[in-house]
């Protein structure tokens, strides 16, 4: 027999496939709702139920953007379309949670690349699954003249790299890599931004 009410089963099932929530987290936060007043649990549920309906990928860069209701199209997102940026440089990030490590830093003023993900040949991800082919339309356009690689720094994360400036560098192009100010097997999305902001400072040429 089960515990919980249907309703209430149901919800603490969906919040345990959450990433680090297990079922005793996720029953606490269910009777958090259960006595949270009704008008800010369907408020919650209500911006859940919206997010994946607004929000895509900026056609320029690949990190989150809103998505117009009226057409239905992804816009720029606001770094793209803040011309005062600099334009000459570009941060190539893995996932978008990562550009926005990278942002919280301030210590980066130029235009973001997100790969969505690094070369992994042992899962059999190569550069083509990637946005890599995208990234070189960008840079062929002529404006850019440094590229910060800001992959982890995991395997994959360096075969990544690598794997940049090979197909960078013909094109002209100075391919930098963020300083080993972060540890190794470590992610950009929980990197203090001191020590994320000192990486960036100290960067080097692959």
């Amino acid at each position: 027999m089960n515990t919980y009410p249907a309703p209430l089963a149901r919800v603490i099932q969906e919040l345990s496939k959450l990433p680090g929530i297990g079922e005793k987290t996720a029953a606490r936060l269910a009777f958090h709702m259960l006595k949270a007043k009704k008008e800010d649990v369907f408020s919650l549920a209500e911006s859940i139920g919206k997010l994946r309906r607004e929000i895509g990928l900026c056609r320029n860069c690949f990190g989150f953007s809103e998505v117009n209701p009226l057409n239905g199209e992804t816009a720029l997102c606001g770094i793209c379309a803040n011309m005062e940026r600099e334009q000459d440089k570009i941060c190539v990030v893995e996932d978008p949670a990562d550009l926005i490590a990278v942002e919280k830093s301030q210590e980066f003023k130029g235009h973001y690349h997100v790969l969505h993900g690094t070369i992994s040949p042992l899962d059999g991800i190569g550069p083509d699954a990637l946005r890599i082919k995208e990234l070189l339309e960008r840079l062929k356009a002529g404006a850019v003249r440094e590229v910060i690689v800001a992959t982890n720094p995991t395997m994959d994360g360096e075969a990544t790299a690598l794997y940049l400036s090979k197909v960078i560098k013909p094109l002209g192009i100075a391919v930098t890599r963020i300083a080993r100010g972060l540890p190794m097997g470590g992610d950009l999305e929980y990197t203090d931004v001191v020590t994320l902001g000192k990486a960036l400072e100290g960067r080097r040429e692959i």
